[in-house]
């Protein structure tokens, strides 16, 4: 017989963009609400469906952390439930094989970490500059920064790189509880401060970083009339090769990140350039953050007591899709302005407010 303490939130996999976005954040507001679901139908649009190393270990890791019950966790997996018990803080470690995006396993265990009784410890293996997930210097130099006004308290390290295909990286993240989630507003960035950036690689020739760096700071010059701090590491430790520039955009009310990877045939030049273009659409766009930010954000910002807001550069099928998931979990009014693809804007209004 099945678990059945409680009523499950049946999701639809297979809603919106249909990626793994669904299970993560169904992941971590389950846990922190203690709402068993089951979601069927997990990737089903995708070329390989089902649970996969990354949205494996995903779901593994919050199991150990929420001491939960499951059924259907295996790879490849179209249909799982989960039942968390509670959220306990404590030392962990977990590794996602190959080159498994770390920071995409942060999206489920991250949030109720923040909300546990207790500080923790996670040590993170796996991939952290990959494509199609957030790099760690999105994360550490974007999010963090963005969610500490809400209270929230995270040092966080990269002790080793993991590229694509090798992987193996390793990061380090302390987490202080936090008891209550402060409201936030992040509708007008203000002036442009400056731009920072760092081009990377490891096992490649120096000259590749060199060639990132100043095809990018003669773009940002000529193109923008800026000035733009780019620094170099070209000894980043790492398991297999690999090359990395990141652009930050420091404004006075808000952060933007901008990044893109290299790998083999590609020009540095081009990789240069695509960092460079995403960080001109977002400076030359209205809204307040960036679209990969808004749908990180929407999580944390759902379970403010009082309203919350942003406006974005873009509305993304992400974005919907997570608001979407949330709805499900919470009661919390969620108001929106924009369509896919144009600047828009989402308020958060819970009930008591």
């Amino acid at each position: 017989m099945g678990i059945t303490e409680k009523k499950l939130i049946e999701i639809d996999g297979s809603y919106g963009e249909g990626g793994g976005q669904i299970l993560r954040t169904a992941l971590a507001l389950s846990a922190i609400l203690m709402k068993p679901f089951a979601i069927h139908h997990i990737r089903s649009k995708r070329k390989n469906p089902g649970l996969q190393a990354q949205h494996l270990e995903a779901v593994e890791a919050l199991a150990q952390v929420t001491e939960a019950k499951t059924e259907g966790v295996k790879f490849g997996s179209q249909k799982i439930s989960f039942h968390p018990q509670k959220i306990i803080s404590g030392d962990y470690q977990f590794e996602v094989k190959t080159a498994g995006s770390v920071i995409l396993l942060l999206q489920a265990i991250l949030l109720p970490l923040c909300l546990a009784q207790g500080s923790s410890k996670v040590t993170l293996v796996g991939g952290t500059h990959v494509p199609w997930s957030p790099p760690f210097h999105y994360f550490s130099r974007v999010l963090l920064p963005t969610l500490e006004p809400m209270g929230i308290s995270i040092d966080a390290t990269i002790e080793k790189w993991g590229f694509y295909p090798r992987g193996g990286g390793r990061i380090q993240l302390n987490i202080k509880p936090v008891y209550e989630l402060k409201p936030i507003h992040l509708t007008d960035r203000g002036s442009l401060k400056k731009i920072w950036g760092l081009s990377t690689l490891s096992s490649l020739p120096r000259h590749v970083a060199e060639r990132q760096k100043d095809h990018a700071i003669k773009r940002i010059q000529k193109e923008l009339c800026m000035e733009p701090e780019i620094n170099i590491l070209d000894d980043a430790s790492s398991n297999g090769s690999g090359s990395f520039l990141f652009l930050l955009a420091e404004h006075e009310k808000a952060i933007a990140g901008f990044s893109s990877l290299g790998k083999k045939g590609k020009q540095a030049e081009k990789v240069a350039d695509e960092a460079v273009d995403d960080l001109k659409d977002y400076l030359r766009s209205g809204g307040c953050i960036d679209p990969h930010l808004a749908d990180q954000l929407v999580p944390f910002m759902a379970l403010t007591k009082r309203k919350s807001s942003f406006t974005t550069t873009r509305i993304t099928d992400h974005l919907l899709t997570n608001l979407w998931i949330i709805s499900h979990f919470l009661q919390v009014k969620i108001e929106k302005q924009g369509e896919i693809g144009k600047t828009g804007r989402v308020d958060f209004i819970p009930p008591t407010y």
